[in-house]
């Protein structure tokens, strides 16, 4: 689960870094990250349902 708050970090100050710069780039990584960080989720999630 420590994975999944470091990605949400990440994407969060690249979401912020892109705002404040307008640079694209920095807004796909932070949806690069978020979608990463969902992914984690969702499979410790389905991890805990099958035990």
């Amino acid at each position: 689960m420590r994975h999944f708050y470091i990605r949400i970090l990440f994407a969060i100050i690249w979401l912020a870094a892109g705002i404040v710069s307008g640079n694209v780039f920095f807004l796909i990584m932070s949806g690069v990250f978020l979608y990463y960080a969902y992914k984690i989720w969702k499979e410790e999630k389905d991890k805990k349902g099958e035990e």
